[in-house]
């Protein structure tokens, strides 16, 4: 790209460019390599300028300009000479912009082979050196071992993006990639565990008055073109470089690396297993530790390592409202059992919990696979009892994003059923996913028996809820019957209604079994509920008879039979706090035996085969929408649709 060169519309002009894809051979000592990775070009910030620089770099595609850059990346090591990391970070950005297009252009045998190509002189013999491996090697050695330090952040954040458009094969093709030669070049759990500090260190992109590049008087001739040339690359770094996208300044996406860096650890760990290669990352995802655990292994287990949980689980509390921060914690506590162990030890859960419940608090504006990983996570919380008690034990003051009631007191459990309940009816309503509500209806199921003390709201809600499924029964209902009445002759099929009865009808029950493990477990604990459900008893009565739900409803009807009489007796014209005055002597005088002992509601969430066919288009569709500094054209990706997500 040469020193001259600061924009795209230069590129084709460029003399080091020219030099580089033409018919003249340059030796490895040549200065022209010294001069063609000393360029202040500022790299783009909108798509177009994007597609611009892609445009120009086809061309290039001569194997010369990435070995010789990937030379340099030796360079970063020699911290004494400021002038190399510069070099160095231009030289992995050329590399990255040089990938892109082969990657897209050719098929990785081909690309493995345009790395291992070596001129000779006529008569020399040897084998060629791989290319490829050398450099997977580099940059995963630049990434593991060179400190984060404001010198070293944009080459640190340019290796990890090399490392991640190197993978971007499978963007390309509408099947999953099941093993590819770079999967097995950069294997080490060491990787994994630097890209989870790089994402808990949540380390800004640092302002240019801070880095080391700053002009001194005493640096002399060579140490003032380093400064003065990097200084202007860091520049554009940080005010509308790499760190940034089109339209997006550094105070809205103040962190490129731990981005970047989360972005690479989810497509790692989401890799298919090979026939005799399990995934490393995903083993290491599995069984790394706490530092503060010091118990010894039964047996060692490979590619472990120790990491801080509690920054870890800080900085997952602070991050949620990315996709991927939800996916890595999905991640975490569905395959790391140490480190659900640990989430599940925690006093503070409403830091963690709070952010899921704000993500499916705001269905209408996430994306559906989002609001999935949050829910999933619920559900994997809700399997633990422990969790189920204390939840209702967290009294939380004024939660200002619920907005359709105010909320000046409620406990975590009673807010986390609101939302629940609310995702419940925003499905039935809009999207009517059938995985969604089974979801949501498992996770109340798994609280039900340790239901605690709810609040007013959330009582009314449930039955509400109740209430709302019990209309569209009816409905659905009446649809069936007039149909059947206007097809009395034909022998074809009834339309959908069948089906939705028999879904609407899995529902109902699973309501009436949420409330009848609450009334057999915790009764006395939960008034409010027993007030609403007295409110509303008209709702169950046509439920009664109904061969689905006859043995479930035998305990509610004795609960509003027990607590109907003891109002009676109480008198007429009670007030409210009368009546639960009421409510709250009858839950202690009903005898237990009276209720009909049903299995313990308990459900486990379990991955359904294949995962990675969903995973791994999500995976990379947040590449895809939310990688810093990269843009691909939409019209070569196969892997999935743009309005996928």
């Amino acid at each position: 790209m040469g020193a001259n060169t600061s924009q795209v519309s230069d590129l084709s002009d460029n003399p080091s460019l020219k030099a580089l894809v033409g018919t003249e051979s340059i030796s490895e000592n040549d200065p022209f390599w010294n001069q063609l990775i000393s360029f202040t070009f500022i790299s783009p910030t909108s798509s177009g300028d994007s597609k611009l620089l892609e445009e120009a770099v086809i061309p290039l595609a001569k194997i010369l300009s990435i070995s010789m850059p990937m030379r340099c990346l030796g360079f970063v090591f020699l911290f004494h000479s400021q002038l190399f990391i510069w070099q160095a970070h231009n030289a992995l950005f050329m590399i990255r912009c040089l990938l892109k297009v082969f990657i897209r252009e050719m098929s990785e045998a081909e690309l493995h082979q345009q790395f291992s190509y070596q001129e000779r002189a006529p008569g020399s013999c040897g084998g060629s050196e791989d290319l490829l491996e050398e450099l997977l090697s580099n940059l995963v050695h630049l990434i593991v071992e060179v400190p984060l330090l404001d010198i070293t952040y944009s080459i640190l954040f340019e290796a990890v993006t090399v490392l991640l458009v190197f993978f971007s094969y499978q963007l390309f093709y509408k099947d999953i990639l099941r093993d590819g030669i770079i999967y097995h070049m950069c294997l080490t759990s060491r990787l994994v565990k630097t890209l989870l500090y790089n994402f808990i260190r949540q380390e800004k992109c640092p302002p240019p008055s801070t880095h080391i590049f700053e002009p001194k008087a005493e640096g002399g001739l060579l140490y003032g073109l380093a400064s003065g040339v990097a200084s202007g690359l860091w520049s554009v770094f940080t005010l509308g470089g790499a760190g940034s996208r089109a339209g997006i300044d550094q105070e809205h996406d103040p962190l490129p690396l731990s981005n970047q860096s989360l972005l690479l650890l989810l497509v790692l760990a989401n890799l298919t297993d090979g026939p005799e290669w399990p995934n490393p990352y995903r083993q290491a995802i599995t069984c790394f530790r706490n530092t503060q655990d010091t118990s010894s292994l039964p047996v060692e287990q490979p590619h472990t390592f120790q990491i801080n949980f509690n920054s870890l689980y800080t900085a997952l509390c602070e991050q949620q409202r990315s996709d991927q921060a939800t996916l890595l914690l999905y991640t975490l506590l569905h395959q790391n059992t140490n480190m659900r162990t640990y989430v599940l030890s925690r006093t503070d859960m409403d830091n963690l919990v709070l952010p899921i419940l704000e993500i499916l608090y705001h269905v209408e504006e996430r994306n559906s696979h989002h609001v999935y990983m949050a829910l999933i996570i619920l559900l994997i919380l809700t399997e633990d009892d422990a969790f189920n008690r204390s939840i209702h034990e967290v009294i939380l003051k004024n939660v200002t994003w619920y907005t359709e009631r105010s909320l000046t007191e409620i406990s975590l459990g009673s807010l986390l059923i609101l939302v629940v309940i609310r995702t419940i009816q925003f499905n039935m309503t809009r999207t009517r996913d059938k995985y969604l509500h089974t979801n949501c209806l498992a996770a109340l199921a798994n609280m039900s028996a340790q239901f605690r003390c709810l609040h007013q709201y959330a009582a009314q809600r449930i039955i509400s809820l109740f209430a709302l499924l019990s209309k569209k029964h009816n409905k659905v209902l009446e649809q069936a019957t007039q149909s059947l009445r206007g097809r009395q002759g034909e022998s074809a099929a009834l339309p959908d209604y069948a089906q939705d009865l028999s879904v609407i009808e899995e529902v109902i029950r699973m309501m009436l079994e949420i409330i009848n493990s609450c009334l057999c477990n915790s009764l006395h604990h939960n008034p409010n509920l027993v007030y609403a459900l007295l409110y509303k008893r008209e709702l169950f009565e046509q439920f009664r008879t109904h061969p689905s739900f006859q043995d479930i409803m035998q305990n509610l009807d004795t609960v509003i039979g027990f607590f109907s009489q003891r109002l009676e007796q109480a008198g007429s014209d009670l007030s409210v706090e009368r009546v639960q005055e009421v409510i709250m002597k009858g839950a202690q005088a009903l005898p237990k035996d009276r209720l009909k002992k049903f299995p313990e509601l308990k459900f486990k969430y379990v991955e359904e085969d294949q995962p990675e066919d969903f995973f791994i288009p999500y995976v990379w569709s947040l590449v895809f929408n939310s990688g810093v500094g990269l843009h691909w054209s939409p019209h070569g990706i196969e892997l999935f649709s743009m309005d996928s997500g």
